[in-house]
């Protein structure tokens, strides 16, 4: 999972307020930010 701080700083870099998780800037960082974790994931644990 995403550490709460990086969703944080996620919401805050792409939303539209300090409160904003459901709009589609946000909803696409946490969404990259998830596939890169699992990325990573899989690269060290094939």
């Amino acid at each position: 999972m995403i550490a709460k701080e990086k969703k944080q700083e996620n919401i805050a870099k792409y939303g539209r307020t300090a409160n904003d998780t459901g709009s589609p800037e946000v909803q696409v960082a946490l969404l990259t930010a998830r596939i890169t974790e699992l990325t990573d994931h899989l690269k060290e644990n094939p």
